[in-house]
């Protein structure tokens, strides 16, 4: 009854001391963050919190971005990291249970009979061996007393959600390919209608001087020049289906697809975003960022491991009571009450002298915790910066567009008046090639700054934590 006394005082302790913590509680580290984003553009409305269907309008992108979201394999394989880590945290939360385990078994050894065993069990068995029979059951339970489980419930936790994060970062980046993948090959479908309506133009310019060379109105370097103006053109087709080829096997493996042709709808006047989205202090937009969400996660668990790290360098309180069966023969190996065999124990570790391996180990955790603070810190750096590029690169493409749209025009008409001063004599065939070769490259620089202005506005979306919900 003295060691149950004992054992009954040793649990109490145990349960009163549970409720000495070690670790540290989290609390977020000061970002500093800035009153305002470095460019000074106006942002209204509430669309950022608007899912990403209801951003992009084309309906064979959302579908293509839909497939990518089930059968891309990288989702899939961050979805297994999920269950495994949902597994970890489940398992977290039992920590605080004690285990049971269960052993039988039978042996039988042959003594010496000149040691003091061997001849004992000679006398009383008559045999020249011992046998032992055992079954037994046996609970382990240690005493959280420095709140180790909640301490491993937070880092399971953390690491989780941080996954959880890190998914959501995935499937944003998955859903930021697939979209400029689709309007870079609508740029590709322009570009190859540029270079046709090109050589449709070289065409009828390049048989207006074959006429003229026949009559001897022009030289030979003319028509020749004519020729390689018009080839000029007639690259930009094989280069522009190559691209289109490769552009398409990307997104269809994007998909989780094999490689084969795209169906699309619509061209890149079409497919202009409507940004408007909501203005505010950086920090309170940001938030919604999964990769900033996953970095504090991150903080969060390496505050956890900290404490664990601590808790290890102080005493631990453990009880591992059994009950069994044992007799040295087979008969009598299930006789109630003889055979039943009872253990009652309770155990106080302090670590005294490990190498310093204890203290060395919690000084690593807190300097990983400082990391992944630092870390936390960059990655709201970079998104803040993230942002700042893609509202300089949407306002700057804005007013290149203007610009190019203006030398559009200007050019087509300087084409279409080069082509009716030549036909009168008033003009080169110098002048028409230049401005023939001049409203080509122009077209293909408009449609460059459509892309970059899409391109600019689905990072911009992105930045702001707008994504895969």
């Amino acid at each position: 009854m003295k060691v149950l006394y004992n054992i009954g005082i040793s649990l109490f302790t145990g349960m009163v001391l549970t409720s000495c913590v070690v670790g540290k509680k989290y609390s977020r580290a000061d970002l500093n963050a800035p009153e305002k984003y470095r460019e000074d553009i106006t942002l209204t409305g509430d669309t950022i919190l608007h899912p990403w269907k209801s951003y992009y309008k084309d309906p064979m992108l959302v579908s293509l971005i839909e497939k990518a979201l089930v059968k891309n394999n990288e989702v899939l394989i961050a979805m297994k990291s999920m269950e495994q880590l949902d597994l970890t945290y489940k398992q977290a939360k039992l920590s605080l249970l004690p285990t049971l385990d269960f052993d039988a078994g039978a042996s039988r050894s042959y003594q010496s009979k000149n040691s003091l065993n061997g001849s004992l069990s000679a006398q009383f068995t008559s045999k020249d061996y011992l046998d032992d029979y055992s079954a037994n059951l046996r609970l382990s339970w240690e005493a959280d007393i420095w709140g180790k489980a909640a301490m491993q419930k937070r880092d399971a936790k953390a690491g989780y959600f941080a996954q959880k994060e890190n998914l959501s970062a995935l499937k944003t980046r998955i859903i930021v390919q697939v979209a400029q993948s689709y309007y870079n090959l609508l740029g590709l479908d322009e570009q190859l209608k540029i270079a046709q309506k090109n050589i449709d133009l070289s065409n009828s310019t390049l048989s207006m001087m074959q006429m003229q060379y026949k009559s001897g109105l022009i030289s030979s370097l003319a028509l020749y020049q004519t020729e390689a103006q018009k080839k000029t053109a007639e690259l930009l087709v094989p280069l522009a289906e190559a691209n289109i080829a490769v552009q398409e096997n990307a997104l269809q493996i994007l998909c989780g697809e094999y490689p084969d042709s795209i169906t699309r709808s619509g061209n890149l006047d079409v497919a202009e975003l409507n940004v408007t989205l909501s203005s505010g202090v950086p920090v309170s937009l940001l938030s919604r960022r999964p990769d900033v969400k996953a970095a504090e996660y991150a903080v969060m668990s390496a505050n956890a491991k900290t404490g664990l790290a601590k808790a290890t360098m102080y005493p631990t309180l453990s009880l591992s009571p059994s009950i069994g069966i044992n007799s040295f023969e087979f008969d009598t190996w299930f006789n109630f009450p003889g055979s039943v065999t009872k253990t009652i124990a309770a155990n106080l570790v302090q670590p005294i002298f490990k190498k310093r391996q204890l203290r060395t180990a919690y000084e690593i955790a807190v300097l990983e915790q400082e990391k992944a603070v630092v870390q936390f810190k960059q990655s709201f750096i970079v998104a803040v910066g993230e942002v700042s590029d893609a509202m300089s690169k949407l306002k700057n493409a804005d007013k290149r567009m203007e610009l190019a749209t203006e030398k559009s025009v200007s050019l087509d008409k300087a084409t279409h008046d080069a082509n009716l001063l030549y036909k009168s004599g008033m003009a080169t065939y110098l002048e028409v090639i230049v401005a023939q070769n001049s409203a080509l490259q122009n077209d293909l620089d408009v449609v460059a700054i459509k892309l970059e202005k899409l391109n600019a506005a689905i990072n911009l979306y992105r930045a702001l934590g707008g994504g895969a919900e």
